[in-house]
């Protein structure tokens, strides 16, 4: 028969992706997994309930499905939704299964509740960055519409055009955009800005990234600050200390100037974005210049970010959008939904649920497991929180 999985609609305010599409459904159900899905889950992100009945779905209600599936699969799970997502304790039953997005090393209290409810957490954030998980890597597949939507932002706001026109009326010459953080983000910022005829420059804390940057269009701005150790595990940014993002911002404040579009894409995973750019650096900035912090979840990189607002402050418009792959709910879906149904290929095996622990995708992304917190890394951040 197989194992069922199922696909509620999301919760949490404003979002309007879902955890798994039609094409998934049919690729699924090849590798003997049954899927349901709460009826009009799909429909904010394009996809009708017909199309999921199309590829062999069920439609059904949120208590049916809370029921029958013994892998809930949740773009936002209870700790990245810990307001309305509390509501979905009571239905999770003990030995099912929670695969999706948990902000495992913030929301500690969620995990501890997960874990007392006996459910099995498996927290897409913590996919490892290997080759075999490429396919699953959610964290990327969301970074990469983050940054071509943070571009798109940037040219809303902005009073000019960004690419160089030869008119009747005489030469507009080409926005500058720079670029702070060349992780995945960044990387597609610079794409996307370069597209639309950008002049782009950007900088890194990780020098290694210089060759990425330059193959994608832009120029790698070098700051005289020693970043040798500013790469922690996984390719991650690292976080560093103040008296290096002192010396950094000294610097960078004389590149800023030059800059009609910032866009700061820095964040260190489980911590505070660290505030790269001041009030005092933004004053010097020319008057009408576009900041876009994707960082505003994590707290924001620009000092005057305000997460989930657009602010202008002298003549400098700061933008902190939230959730920006919810702006494009059809193709982040699509995306989120390949990386679930490649992790279910692991998890699943032979129609028949598979927690092999032996298995460091499996081992390393199992956040609560039979009643208990399991996770290393997520058990010594409790360990340390018990002290505090």
């Amino acid at each position: 028969m197989g194992v069922i999985v199922g696909s509620p609609r999301e919760t949490f305010p404003g979002e309007r992706r879902v955890a798994i599409t039609p094409r998934q459904c049919e690729l699924l159900t090849k590798s003997r997994v049954q899927v349901v899905i709460e009826h009009s889950a799909g429909t904010e992100a394009g996809f009708p309930d017909e199309q999921y009945v199309a590829r062999g779905a069920r439609v059904v209600s949120r208590t049916e499905l809370f029921q029958q599936a013994e892998i809930i699969a949740q773009v936002r799970c209870l700790g990245a939704n810990p307001e309305a997502g509390r509501a979905d304790l009571a239905d999770l039953r003990s030995g099912q299964v929670l695969l999706g997005f948990g902000e495992p090393l913030t929301a500690l209290k969620e995990c501890s509740d997960l874990a007392e409810g006996g459910v099995s957490f498996f927290a897409m954030e913590l996919v490892p960055r290997i080759t075999r998980a490429q396919s699953m890597d959610a964290l990327s597949s969301m970074a990469t519409i983050s940054g071509y939507r943070a571009v798109l932002l940037a040219a809303s706001y902005l009073p000019k055009m960004f690419p160089m026109l030869m008119t009747a009326a005489g030469t507009v010459t080409p926005a500058k955009v720079f670029i702070l953080g060349a992780g995945v983000a960044g990387l597609q910022a610079i794409a996307t800005a370069r597209r639309l005829g950008a002049v782009v420059s950007a900088y890194d804390v990780r020098p290694v990234v210089k060759e990425q940057v330059e193959s994608v269009g832009a120029k790698f701005v070098t700051l005289d600050v020693d970043s040798r150790s500013a790469e922690g595990a996984g390719g991650y940014a690292k976080a560093m200390d103040e008296a290096f993002y002192r010396r950094q911002r000294e610097l960078m404040a004389e590149v800023l100037r030059e800059q009609d579009v910032v866009i700061t894409t820095a964040m260190v995973p489980g911590k505070k974005a660290p505030v790269l750019i001041t009030a005092e650096m933004t004053a010097k900035m020319c008057s009408g210049s576009v900041i876009i912090d994707i960082a505003a979840e994590r707290g924001g990189n620009c000092e005057l970010t305000r997460p989930g607002e657009t602010i202008v402050n002298n003549g400098i418009t700061v933008a902190g959008p939230l959730n920006l792959p919810s702006l494009v709910p059809y193709h982040a879906s699509q995306m989120f939904a390949t990386n679930i149904a490649s992790f279910l290929k692991v998890l699943v095996r032979d129609g028949a649920l598979n927690v092999n622990l032996e298995d460091e995708i499996i081992r390393e992304t199992l956040v609560t497991h039979g009643n208990r917190v399991v996770h290393p890394r997520i058990l010594q951040l409790l360990e340390q929180e018990i002290r505090v």
